[in-house]
């Protein structure tokens, strides 16, 4: 299994913290947006005397107010399409698990969600990476390419949208080329789709569950935690119109029982939160995205994505080694007493050497403290030697 380039300098973030510096974390998408006070509301002053499981696909109620959710966004499931999950991420384990055997092969765009590794890694499957360019904003490849690493072992092609660690949205012309191709050759297209609410200077999000003719191929992923900054909450799903792919998840989804009860409480309630909290976030992220690219391109030798969607960015910097610089920030230097905390975007990759030189920035720190932060990594390059 390969260490979460997320969380594997904690320990060093923690003793920097301990030694009295003061840490900006960049590092991982926690939001510093509060979370709907009606989803707090519903466990704080909830009745409940024994605290039952829930059915292994989620409980029903919810089930049904997610499928109303989808409908506002033009996704028309049943609440029988919908299960319920331990976050995102078991719903990535749930997938693999069922519609792949030891060695069959996903292909995936890179970089991408470190942890797609580590779920590919625990069910013996194999990633096949295509590479998009921070040249190109790290736009879809050419479907060409994909085409170039289908073989008898491919399952399925994966991609986030919008995207973590890139930001960037894929079009629905895109996703439209990706549909074509998966219907060709018989594959899965999953999306995961947990920052659909994050999009940015009038672009939409186009799920791959507007696709027409294409149910038997499709299976999307969603979670509660960016969303309605919930991420302790550990709630997802996962939505198909694929029957057969549905039951043998829910198999799985019977082993672990179900999914936390009192978490699905909150999240059944925090679906009423009004458009307005969300339309209040996305003009925060854009003012937060703005200010971190600007500060960002005031650094000699860089080179920045500009996300459409979602909180992240990668950066470019003029070093060898972001695993080194990004350690280096904790155990080493600090100015003005404070440092910042980064993701090496080496293990958004999972072809060797490429991205060794990045890091994702999640911007979900206010804009003076972006500033200063960016200020700090500015400072750090003048002094770093690697």
């Amino acid at each position: 299994m390969p260490e979460s380039p997320i969380r594997k300098l904690v320990p060093f973030a923690e003793q920097a913290e301990a030694d009295g510096k003061s840490v900006y974390y960049l590092n991982i998408g926690q939001p510093d947006i509060k979370t709907p006070e009606v989803a707090l509301k519903a466990v704080k002053e909830n009745t409940i005397e024994i605290l039952s499981y829930s059915r292994s696909e989620g409980s029903e109620t919810y089930r049904k107010k997610i499928a109303n959710y989808y409908d506002y966004h033009n996704i028309k499931v049943s609440h029988n399409d919908i299960i319920v999950t331990t976050g995102a991420s078991e719903a990535i384990a749930f997938i693999f698990g069922s519609i792949m055997d030891p060695d069959d092969e996903v292909i995936i765009c890179e970089p991408f969600y470190a942890n797609y590794i580590a779920f590919a890694t625990a069910a013996s499957v194999k990633v096949k990476p295509i590479i998009s360019k921070i040249e190109d904003n790290f736009a879809l490849p050419p479907i060409a390419e994909f085409e170039k690493l289908i073989t008898s072992k491919t399952k399925a092609i994966m991609i986030c949208n919008p995207g973590n660690p890139t930001g960037y949205l894929y079009s629905k012309e895109e996703i439209e080329q990706l549909a074509a191709l998966v219907k060709k050759h018989d594959l899965f297209l999953i999306s995961d789709e947990v920052y659909r609410e994050f999009t940015y200077d009038g672009h939409t999000h186009y799920s791959i569950l507007e696709l027409e003719d294409l149910d038997a191929h499709t299976i999307m992923i969603d979670s509660v935690s960016k969303r309605y900054s919930m991420c302790g909450a550990r709630i997802g799903c996962l939505v198909t119109r694929n029957e057969t792919v549905r039951h043998t998840v829910l198999k799985f989804a019977q082993a672990r029982l179900s999914p936390p009860t009192y978490a699905q409480i909150a999240s059944e309630a925090a679906l009423s939160t009004p458009q307005s909290y969300f339309e209040a976030i996305k003009g925060e992220y854009i003012e937060r995205r703005d200010t971190l690219i600007r500060e960002l391109n005031t650094i000699k030798g860089i080179k920045v994505a500009t996300p459409k969607g979602a909180f992240y960015c990668i950066v470019e910097l003029p070093i060898k080694n972001s695993d080194h610089f990004a350690q280096w920030l904790l155990e080493s230097f600090s100015f003005e007493n404070e440092t910042v905390m980064v993701a090496p975007a080496g293990g958004f990759y999972s072809t060797p050497g490429i991205g060794s030189n990045q890091i994702r920035i999640a911007y979900v720190l206010n804009k003076e403290r972006l500033i200063k932060a960016v200020k700090i990594i500015k400072e750090a390059l003048n002094v770093y030697n690697d």
